[in-house]
């Protein structure tokens, strides 16, 4: 007769099963055995709260994403493997959510300090409530816009973001110690990265990024998104600084003519991400923008399906537009998908080719990721391409 499993088990089952998928420090592994999610996640069923996935806390009536929700626990644990918080450190964590995450960050500083905010009242009252009833009351929960900090404990060793952030604010900067590292979700031309990076002066250098995805924080409006056609069923993202003409894009569609589909040279395994190359892309390229297509839209023919419907980069420029797509082919077994790009509009082939030489390019180092050097918009900016936004400049080399 089996028996049903414990808490303990379930998690200690989660993060074996995290740790035969990558590599985190002891310390980040000890914490993860021992802080106990199901009490953070009330009204959630025990072997819900220890599998690996997002588990939403509060809705946001109307709106395609919630309001928030705590974070799959292999994306929590990669990131506090970035964030390297040590034993005596003062962190301070933007988005409260359920206050799962203070409590590992807590373990992790053992006699350090813990702040945790957030802007929506029920869900500070929420984290400070579980952080009570399972003995962390040493955290620090306020209730307040995270895009200002919380600079009553300032400086800190190490901030992390918890919710998509499109721009690193200054006023962070004043509230990290030099040295320090910041961790956040990092959202530019449609992708969001997982990125660390650590305070040297007057700019902020990465040692790693890796593709995740987060509610994007309230209060910051940089990212637009355009509907290409009368059912919305095509829909174009990208960012303030870049320059769209939509109705010109949603006529090239309407029309329902790809210039061509055209095949780079890479292949890609089953289980291979790609992401890269939307990445590498970004570091030299103005014209990337993030492509979604409903199922509706990929059944209806209403375009060539993308690699990935709902999020596939895509170069944009006037009435034409490239995105990237995958083709099975049965050539190699070991690779059966090729990568490719599809072109809509008069310059869709140019576009296309452009695509595909970063693709080709992705293909001679698969794992390579730019080095990003943010430093505030009033002050110059590292070699690189550069992408600016209204508090920060973000700059990208290989």
């Amino acid at each position: 007769m089996s028996q049903t499993p414990t808490a303990e088990r379930l998690r200690n089952r989660l993060v074996d099963a995290i740790l035969s998928e990558r590599a985190v420090p002891s310390e980040v592994e000890r914490a993860m055995r021992t802080v106990p999610r199901d009490a953070f996640l009330r009204g959630i069923e025990l072997e819900n709260a220890y599998t690996d996935q997002a588990v939403t806390i509060k809705d946001n009536p109307g709106q395609p994403l919630p309001l928030s929700c705590a974070s799959v626990p292999s994306v929590v644990a990669m990131m506090l493997d970035q964030l390297g918080a040590r034993p005596g450190d003062k962190v301070l964590e933007i988005g409260a959510g359920t206050g799962y995450n203070a409590a590992l960050l807590t373990e992790l500083v053992g006699g350090g300090n813990v702040t945790t905010v957030d802007i929506d009242s029920d869900v500070a009252l929420h984290a400070r409530s579980a952080l009570n009833a399972t003995g962390y009351e040493s955290v620090t929960v306020i209730e307040r816009n995270g895009l200002l900090g919380v600079h009553e404990n300032a400086p800190y060793d190490r901030i992390i973001a918890t919710v998509g952030i499109w721009d690193i604010p200054t006023i962070w900067w004043d509230q990290l110690a030099d040295g320090g590292r910041l961790v956040l979700p990092l959202r530019w031309r449609g992708q969001t990265q997982s990125v660390a990076l650590t305070r040297h002066g007057d700019e902020l250098v990465s040692d790693g990024m890796e593709l995740c995805g987060f509610i994007p924080v309230i209060g910051q409006n940089g990212e637009q998104t355009a509907s290409l056609n009368a059912t919305d069923t095509i829909r174009l993202h990208y960012d303030q600084d870049q320059v769209i003409d939509t109705d010109a894009l949603a006529d090239t569609l309407a029309a329902k003519k790809p210039t061509g589909h055209f095949l780079s040279a890479q292949r890609i395994g089953g289980e291979e991400s790609f992401d890269g190359v939307w990445l590498r892309a970004t570091a030299e390229d103005d014209r990337v923008c993030r492509l979604e297509a409903t199922a509706e839209a990929i059944s209806q023919d209403l375009i060539h399906r993308p690699a990935t419907p709902g999020r596939s980069p895509v170069l944009v420029e006037g009435g034409s537009l490239a995105y990237l797509t995958l083709t099975r082919e049965g050539v190699d077994p070991e690779r059966p998908f090729r990568l490719g790009a599809a072109a809509y509009g008069p310059r869709g082939e140019e576009l296309a080719h452009d695509l595909i030489a970063q693709i080709d390019a992705w293909g001679t180092a698969r794992l390579a990721v730019p080095r990003m050097t943010v430093t505030p918009s009033a002050t110059g900016a590292a070699p690189g391409h550069i992408i600016n936004k209204p508090e920060s400049r973000l700059t990208l080399a290989y």
